[in-house]
């Protein structure tokens, strides 16, 4: 099994990047983690970060043939891009959408998620912690799948 983590603009930036709400911990810290927990399970994971919208796009229909889920968190595209909203959509794949903060405790404008409609689910605010309940959610998620067939 295979899945992809896809993080969007700014998140390298992780670790320094207004630590007041990001934390210290890096990206490659949280895909280390995420890794770890797959490791457990024999699960192979792919990342990817991009600053660049159609990156991200082009990532997710690759994953249509290579992966089996996506753990994404579009950061900023999340609130804007119609063009990943589509993107998750054509996938095919269970996409859990995965923010280090609480965006709903922030600016009136993070509130909305042009992607989340069309994810399995949302995850908010539990920190980096938060793309290991991805992880597990989409566990759960590709699990059934497996007994339904």
């Amino acid at each position: 099994m295979r899945i992809l983590v896809l993080n969007g603009p700014n998140l390298g930036l992780l670790g320094t990047r207004e630590p007041e709400i990001y934390g210290r911990v890096t990206l490659a810290g949280i895909v280390e983690s995420v890794k770890a927990r797959a490791a457990e399970r024999g699960v192979e994971i792919v990342h990817l970060q991009s600053d660049v919208e159609g990156a991200l796009v082009a990532a997710l229909g690759k994953a249509r043939s290579s992966c089996d889920g996506v753990i994404m968190n579009p950061a900023a595209f999340t609130h804007c891009s119609v063009a990943l909203h589509d993107a998750i959509a054509a996938c095919g794949l269970p996409v859990v959408e995965v923010h280090i903060s609480n965006v709903y405790r922030r600016e009136g404008y993070r509130h909305e998620s042009l992607t989340a409609p069309c994810c399995a689910g949302q995850i908010t605010g539990f920190g980096p912690y938060g793309y290991i309940l991805a992880f597990d959610a989409l566990m759960e998620i590709l699990s059934a799948k497996t007994v339904n067939k």
